[in-house]
């Protein structure tokens, strides 16, 4: 037993400790498990095929067939009654030589494959922001609980000495009611923001199939800078780049070729065409014959009239192609200001920062110096409750800010088309665990 307790112990020791997740192993959970991502994957493979049967308009099409049927003839020819079997089968293949519109639907058929593709990518650059907005809700729910916390301690401090100096006569029972009015606020807040953080796990937990447990925390970064590039870079490399202005721009291309299409629908068609039949027990009066035929040849089909049908279906593919058109232009100017907007909230993001920063440290000062009047009676116990909550404010403001302005620059990515999972990994260069983020 003894033995068995060494051992036990020993491989508890050399078990590698848990560590918390960083942005980069939620999306890798959310990439196995989210159903929405799981849906665009599906789909990229279903788009995949589009090339496949594309291709097939221009490839030989064979195809085999075979009869028996048991036949019984009445004839008005001398002994041309008779009750029979017979059977046959059939060979046939056919290779287009001159069929526009398969041609055409080819040229289709690899831009949509492509449309696959980009939509795929926008799936996985979607997938990053939701993980990104819901790992962030989650840290700022924690911050929230852990500066109310820090503020319960404080009040709690506050209201002792408040009790203590009404004891000896030194102060009124208003300051006590006032830090235990502040006190009870505090616990209602905290009651609400856990709440808040069970929604915000909850919603977490959709993502990745699993509890998140502990997450990596914001630590101090080194600082938040504007974006150098200009606002108008931005945007032109957004209308060019931006996934969304990239698929309408081959969904455009695409309406384009479907009016090719449909016009060819008035040319004629060539194809090389090569057969083999066999019929037995053919009844030809008295006599059952068996006949094989071989054929090789071409055909020709030159349509003429339809009914109308061909011109009607240029002029609907003539609408879609503005249709197309107009898609693609509302694309490229909302991927324009998409970029402008996130490049504003990049930028504005940076300085709300270091303005934060500064009002943090403002903040700390008064909050001390107004202790220090409270003790020299200058100052009362609500001036020092009040200082204590500019304080609470602020470092919640600050800390909601920071995890607003890595939301940002990522939209900027995802607005010109270049978010991958290696920005997250990123922004795992500014996280660590919770306990030594804090110190």
């Amino acid at each position: 037993m003894p033995f068995k307790l060494l051992s036990l112990a020993l491989a508890l020791a050399f078990l590698p400790a848990a560590h918390a997740a960083n942005l980069s192993s939620v999306f890798k959970d959310a990439q196995a498990y989210d159903a929405q991502y799981a849906a665009a994957r599906a789909a990229y493979e279903a788009g995949q095929e589009k090339a496949v049967q594309g291709r097939a308009g221009l490839l030989p099409n064979v195809s085999a067939g075979g009869n028996v049927r048991y036949n019984d003839l009445h004839s008005t020819f001398p002994g041309g009654d008779s009750k029979y079997t017979s059977n046959g089968y059939s060979l046939t293949a056919a290779q287009p030589l001159f069929r526009m519109q398969n041609v055409v639907q080819y040229r289709q058929a690899k831009n949509q494959v492509k449309i696959a593709d980009l939509q795929f990518k926008a799936a996985e650059q979607d997938l990053i922001l939701r993980v990104a907005q819901a790992y962030f809700d989650v840290l700022q729910s924690q911050d929230n609980i852990a500066f109310i916390e820090a503020q319960k301690a404080a009040i709690t401090e506050q209201l002792a000495a408040a009790k203590r100096n009404f004891e000896v006569g030194t102060a009124t029972i208003t300051d006590t009611h006032e830090a235990q009015a502040r006190y009870d606020l505090a616990v209602a807040q905290e009651i609400a923001e856990q709440n808040t953080l069970d929604i915000r796990l909850r919603a977490l937990e959709k993502l990745v199939g699993k509890p998140p447990g502990a997450l990596d925390a914001l630590a101090e970064p080194e600082q938040f800078v504007p974006e150098a590039e200009s606002i108008d870079t931005w945007a032109a490399r957004a209308m060019q780049g931006n996934l969304q202005a990239e698929i309408q721009r081959i969904a455009k291309t695409i309406a384009d070729e479907e009016v090719e299409r449909n016009r060819a629908g008035h040319y004629p068609t060539l194809d090389a065409v090569a057969g083999y039949t066999v019929n037995n027990n053919q009844n030809f009066g008295n006599l059952q014959v068996d006949s094989r035929v071989a054929s090789v040849g071409l055909e020709l089909n030159v349509p003429i009239y339809q009914g109308g049908l061909t011109s009607s279906r240029v002029r609907e593919a003539v609408a879609n192609q503005e249709k197309a058109r107009q898609d693609l232009e509302n694309a490229t100017r909302e991927a324009s200001l998409q970029a402008r907007q996130a490049w504003l909230n990049v930028s504005s993001g940076a300085a709300r920062v270091r303005a934060l920063e500064q009002a943090l440290t403002s903040t700390q000062a008064q909050l001390d110096s107004t202790k220090l009047g409270l003790q020299v009676g200058v100052r009362t116990n609500l001036d020092v409750l009040n200082a204590e909550q500019q304080v609470l404010s602020a470092r919640r403001d600050l800390a909601g800010a920071r995890y607003a302005y890595l939301l940002a620059g990522l939209s900027l990515k995802a607005a010109v088309g270049t978010l991958s999972p290696a920005d997250l990994a990123g922004i795992d260069r500014h996280l660590k665990p919770a306990a030594t983020a804090s110190r």
